[in-house]
């Protein structure tokens, strides 16, 4: 049975496929929050927010 959306859009789980976790993106991701002192979260939703921008760009040429 497919799964229902939710209309809460404020959270966001997220699973890292099998094939890509051999380049390590959590561990790397975790990283990168201690070298520039910001949680995971924000640099998450930074990153989100920076690839829908470009998307929305690309769809409106």
């Amino acid at each position: 049975m497919p799964r229902k959306m939710s209309n809460d859009f404020t959270k966001l789980s997220i699973y890292v496929p099998q094939d890509k976790r051999k380049r390590q993106p959590l561990e790397r991701l975790h990283q990168v929050a201690k070298q520039r002192d910001r949680s995971i979260n924000y640099l998450v939703v930074q990153a989100i927010i920076e690839f829908v921008d470009r998307q929305e760009r690309k769809l409106t040429k």
